[in-house]
C-alpha cells in the first residue's frame, strides 16, 4: 500500500471509529432516551451507568476505549504496511483524530461527547503501564470524594507522569498531557453548572455517596 493511501485510510478510519455513538445507540435500545439530554447530558460511560444501568454503561466504556485503541493500532497495521518513517507520530495522530469523531461525530450532526474515555484508550496503547497505575489511583480518588467523573478525571492527570517516570519518553508526555486537554476543556461548563447546583466548590469534588449527583 502506497504511503498517501494507507495515510487517508487510516484517518477516515480513526474518524469513523471515534464517530461510534456507542452510549447513544444505548440509550436508545435500553430506555428509548438520548443519553444527551438527561443527567449531565454527555455522551460518554459516566452518564450511561447513571442513566442506563451500570452492565450497559460498562459497554459503552468497553467500546468508547476500544475506539481510541482501535484507531492507533490500524495506524500501526496500516502505517507499517506503507512504510512511514513517522509511525509513531502517524500512530498520535490518527488517536487525536478518533478523540475528535467522539467529540464531533458524523452520525449526530456533530453533536458528542467529551472524549474521556476514548483519550485513555488512545493514551493507553502507548504506555500500558497506566491501565493498573491509573485504576489504582482512580479507586483510592472514587474512595475519597466519591465522585466518578472527578475522580477518573484526576487519575488521567497520572499518565504524563508515567510517561515520564517509567518510559522515559518525552514525546508520550507532550502527546498525553495535549490530548487530555480535549476533554478538560469540553468539562469546564459542567463543573460550572455543578457549582450552581451544589452550592459550594467542595459539594462538587466531595459528596456522601456515589449516587449524588446532581
Amino acid at each position: 500500500m502506497n504511503q498517501p493511501l494507507a495515510i487517508v485510510i487510516t484517518l477516515a478510519a480513526a474518524y469513523l471509529f471515534g464517530s461510534f455513538p456507542s452510549a447513544y445507540i444505548m440509550g436508545r435500545l435500553r430506555k428509548g432516551i438520548d443519553i444527551r439530554t438527561v443527567g449531565s447530558r454527555n455522551m460518554g460511560a459516566m452518564n450511561s451507568i447513571y442513566n442506563i444501568g451500570f452492565i450497559w454503561g460498562a459497554i459503552v466504556l468497553a467500546c468508547d476505549l476500544g475506539k481510541g485503541l482501535g484507531a492507533v493500532a490500524v495506524a500501526h497495521w496500516l502505517g507499517g504496511q506503507a512504510g512511514l518513517t513517522w509511525l509513531l507520530y502517524f500512530e498520535m495522530l490518527a488517536g487525536a483524530v478518533s478523540v475528535l469523531g467522539h467529540r464531533f461525530p458524523l452520525w449526530l450532526k456533530f453533536k458528542g461527547g467529551k472524549g474521556g474515555a476514548t483519550v485513555i484508550g488512545v493514551i493507553l496503547y502507548f504506555i500500558p503501564w497506566g491501565w493498573p497505575i491509573g485504576f489504582g489511583i482512580f479507586l483510592v480518588l472514587l474512595a475519597i470524594t466519591r465522585v466518578p467523573t472527578i475522580s477518573y478525571g484526576l487519575a488521567m492527570l497520572s499518565f504524563p507522569l508515567i510517561s515520564w517516570l517509567i518510559y522515559h519518553n518525552g514525546r508520550y508526555v507532550a502527546f498525553s498531557a495535549l490530548l487530555m486537554l480535549i476533554p478538560f476543556v469540553g468539562y469546564i461548563p459542567r463543573l460550572v453548572e455543578m457549582r450552581q447546583k451544589g452550592g459550594s466548590w467542595k459539594r462538587v469534588f466531595s459528596r456522601k455517596s456515589v449516587k449524588d449527583r446532581f
